[in-house]
């Protein structure tokens, strides 16, 4: 064997540092704690930032920072962002339907298919951004010399419990409707499977999402959780990936200063998502305006 051969064999791979996606930048939790995640056969694949309450509210704050802008954006110009996202993910499909293998145990095919469904997803929500206005909105009919006209509005900073068991497709299915309609999002990732989420935060970052858009943590789900449910600044929770006992804690929680709740039902994800997740979160705004005579 040849000495470059030699030198060739001992190389050692690079191992990826996985790190949280807060304000379109990368930090490690700031605790600076991390937890091993495994896959399906037990087999150790990464060390995960394990997310304190701090991090949670550096992520309100982040989402809240860059609610105004996002929810003031054209629904068009959201539209064209989400179609980047898709387009960014097209490139990256080896490598998430790696991710994606290795999170839920799949065969290749199966996870490059659940991979492929996601970037579908994407495209799909993309092109409600500006149409979701006409079937959630529209001019009442009113007795008397006034205009009538209600339309859908984001709800604000919305806490998103992503699906344990669908770390990827889930995933998506839960952040795209959130931000579709204007609103921003603190997620956090499956507690197993966080891998392909936090590589999800790369391509959110690389694709024209402004920062603090999308913010993802991962860790324990029912220590991140609290905070994020108790927090005044946030608006509205969604609870798909909280069991019934958490998902009951954090519903009282959530009461405190009213915020929306989404509860946790069974899901096919791979199935048409319709458009009950793109009105979950919008507030109807409704306008009377007089009738010139």
């Amino acid at each position: 064997m040849s000495e470059k051969s030699e030198k060739h064999d001992e190389r050692l791979s690079v191992l990826k540092t996985y790190k949280l996606f807060v304000g379109g930048k990368f930090p490690r939790s700031e605790s600076g704690r991390v937890y091993e995640v495994t896959d399906s056969q037990d087999r150790w694949l990464a060390n995960a930032p394990l997310a304190s309450r701090k991090d949670a509210r550096d992520a309100v704050v982040a989402a809240r920072k860059a609610f105004g802008g996002w929810s003031g954006a054209t629904a068009y110009n959201r539209g064209q962002i989400l179609y980047r996202i898709a387009e960014m993910l097209e490139g990256r499909r080896d490598q998430f339907g790696h991710e994606v293998a290795r999170a839920e145990g799949l065969s290749r095919p199966k996870a490059t298919a659940a991979v492929e469904a996601a970037i579908d997803r994407w495209v799909w929500y993309a092109g409600w951004t500006d149409k979701i206005a006409q079937v959630a909105g529209g001019g009442n009919p009113v007795a008397g010399p006034f205009f009538n006209v209600s339309s859908p509005e984001p709800t604000g900073v919305v806490a998103v419990l992503a699906p344990q068991e669908s770390s990827f497709l889930g995933l998506v299915s839960v952040i795209a409707p959130v931000i579709a309609t204007g609103n921003t999002a603190v997620v956090v990732a499956s507690e197993t499977s966080p891998l392909p989420a936090l590589s999800l935060g790369e391509v959110l970052a690389t694709s024209d999402l402004p920062g603090g858009v999308v913010n993802i943590l991962s860790g324990r789900t029912t220590e991140i959780a609290a905070p994020l449910a108790a927090h005044q600044d946030v608006n509205a929770i969604d609870l798909t990936g909280a069991g019934e006992a958490l998902a009951k804690e954090l519903e009282i929680a959530a009461a405190d200063n009213l915020k929306r709740v989404l509860r946790p039902q069974p899901v096919d994800w791979t199935a048409d998502p319709g458009t009950g997740r793109l009105l979950a979160f919008l507030e109807t705004k409704t306008v009377w305006h007089p009738m010139g005579l």
